[in-house]
């Protein structure tokens, strides 16, 4: 393939991704989570190598935000189309299916974690407000305002 058939390709690849997140949970491991034409998110694996892509399903109205949240944790977030935050974890052995954190949401979510079994995820409102939601290691526990 010659230079231009190499940038065409990778063009037509790229219109069909519609954002992108990496997480990193230990040395040499890269988590990188992107969104499908279709609203389908996607995951791929670096350690050492990228592995083989993996679909995670859901439609997604917005981009992923992901986190990692201890050795071989990560929890990945996104608005669907209902307006509700999703969310699916990776427990080390297993991804467990998408599961809604309610609200009524727009844009773009943004995820954090400050150690071990805690998640802040945040994410700005239909009403305008930015929210607030976050795992204590035991719950979620209920939406606030930031602003």
């Amino acid at each position: 393939m010659d230079g231009d058939a190499k940038r065409s390709a990778t063009a037509n690849q790229s219109a069909e991704m519609r954002s992108v997140a990496a997480v990193s949970w230990g040395p040499g491991r890269v988590d990188l989570f992107w969104v499908e034409q279709a609203g389908d998110l996607w995951h791929r694996i670096w350690s050492g190598g990228w592995q083989v892509p993996e679909s995670l399903g859901g439609t997604l109205a917005s981009g992923p935000a992901a986190t990692a949240w201890g050795g071989n944790q990560i929890e990945v977030f996104a608005i669907f189309a209902d307006g509700q935050l999703w969310n699916r974890y990776w427990d080390g052995a297993a991804w467990h299916g998408w599961e809604t954190l309610g609200g009524d949401l727009v844009g773009q979510p943004a995820a954090s974690s400050w150690g071990d079994e805690r998640l802040d995820v945040m994410a700005f409102g239909r009403d305008g407000a930015l929210w607030h939601r976050y795992w204590n290691g035991t719950e979620w526990v209920p939406w606030e305002t930031l602003t």
